[in-house]
């Protein structure tokens, strides 16, 4: 007879998570740069930030592709590779936003509406994205894929989303820094 594994329960962890990512972004918004040194050029973390969110936006529909395919081998290493780009932007956007000035959008027009179209819906999906995503991975490590694939339905094409905005508001913005 099989036994089994044991369940573990991520719910604490995800909130915990959620509330600590959430309230430090939220906090750099407010708070004044810190003061370092001179000399290093702190504008190539955003250009990181873009890179990271499009590997992770590949490797998002490298995981759904393998996953329609019915492999879940290469599904779980494309979310692990989507994990890992996804925790490299989180670090490279705090270390950005907590030594630097938020950079102001100096577009006009029709432009000016649709880059903060874009960016609003980014910085919200943002937010409700962390808790689906860990919620998503707490389930297929309990090995419990109806409940996963519920609610990834959700979380993969609003990450989708999301990584890919952060690549357009990038671009969008760069001409700015």
């Amino acid at each position: 007879m099989q036994q089994s594994a044991k369940k573990r329960n991520f719910v604490p962890l995800v909130i915990i998570l959620t509330l600590v990512i959430n309230l430090l972004v939220a906090l750099l918004f407010f708070a004044p740069p810190l003061q370092v040194g001179d000399g290093f050029d702190w504008t190539i973390l955003p250009f990181l930030n873009a890179i990271f969110n499009s590997f992770t936006f590949m490797l998002l529909l490298g995981a759904w592709i393998s996953i329609r395919r019915g492999n879940r081998i290469n599904h779980r290493r494309f979310i692990g590779g989507a994990m890992t780009t996804t925790t490299l932007f989180l670090i490279s956007y705090v270390t950005y936003h907590a030594v630097s000035e938020s950079t102001k959008f100096g577009g006009e027009g029709v432009v000016r509406p649709l880059y903060f179209f874009i960016l609003i819906s980014h910085i919200i999906l943002a937010a409700v994205i962390v808790p689906l995503v860990l919620m998503s991975l707490a389930h297929a490590l309990n090995q419990n894929f109806e409940k996963h694939k519920k609610w990834t339905r959700f979380t993969m094409p609003l990450w989708l989303y999301v990584s890919l905005t952060g690549v357009i508001v990038y671009l969008m913005i760069r001409p700015y820094y």
